[in-house]
């Protein structure tokens, strides 16, 4: 994938349309092997997309949700644009009918990935998930609330990004559970291995950042 993407317009999302569709966990069949790939996506672009794609080839995933949050704990959302632009962004960007947009968490009303992952699981018990993670998320992960019971819950994808790729090595993620890690080559049985169990995964990379965006930059990375 390149650095850019067929421009397909998104549906309009009002708030009819999100109470009847983008407020719901999207289906899956039992048996599917489904990449989880949540953020705030405040602009979502084509990094997010490459990492999308990047999920999709080399995990053999039947589907992918795209969880555009309603906002990330950890960041401020003084700059944070409407949920209804961001998943109609993320449509646009995002073509593949494999990869499902979502933002089922505002309807579930939490905020941290534990809970989240802990309700999807409960709610889909015959659907193999996967987290997936851009490395550049690696540094902070430990901050996240329940982040053990996170690494605990599914397999952990993480996505090369620009500048992160030794990230692995310094993370208090990855080094605590060094145990559980699987060889890059086996990514794409990653969803048969019991949690905790992660990879990382090499491969075209994208500077692009959703800060450099918001402030008028280009060259950014993040």
């Amino acid at each position: 994938m390149g650095c850019t993407a067929p421009d397909r317009r998104g549906p309009d999302v009002t708030a009819e349309s999100l109470d009847r569709h983008y407020l719901r966990m999207p289906h899956s069949e039992r048996g599917m092997v489904v990449g989880l790939f949540g953020g705030s996506f405040n602009p979502p672009h084509q990094g997010h997309a490459l990492v999308a794609e990047i999920a999709l080839k080399r995990l053999g995933l039947d589907q992918l949700w795209w969880m555009v949050t309603p906002g990330n704990p950890l960041k401020s959302r003084n700059q944070l644009a409407p949920l209804a632009e961001r998943i109609a962004e993320s449509e646009r960007i995002a073509p593949d009918p494999r990869i499902k947009v979502t933002a089922f968490e505002q309807a579930l009303g939490v905020s941290y990935t534990a809970n989240t992952l802990a309700r999807v699981k409960a709610r889909n018990p015959h659907v193999h998930f996967i987290w997936i993670m851009g490395a550049d998320s690696l540094q902070t992960f430990h901050k996240w609330q329940k982040w053990q019971e996170i690494a605990r819950t599914f397999p952990i994808a993480v996505i090369d990004r620009p500048g992160a790729t030794l990230s692995y090595l310094s993370s208090k993620m990855t080094r605590t559970f060094d145990f559980a890690r699987v060889d890059e080559d086996d990514a794409r049985v990653l969803w048969k291995k019991p949690a905790p169990a992660w990879t990382f995964i090499h491969g075209p990379r994208s500077g692009l950042s959703s800060t450099a965006i918001r402030n008028g930059a280009s060259d950014e990375a993040e």
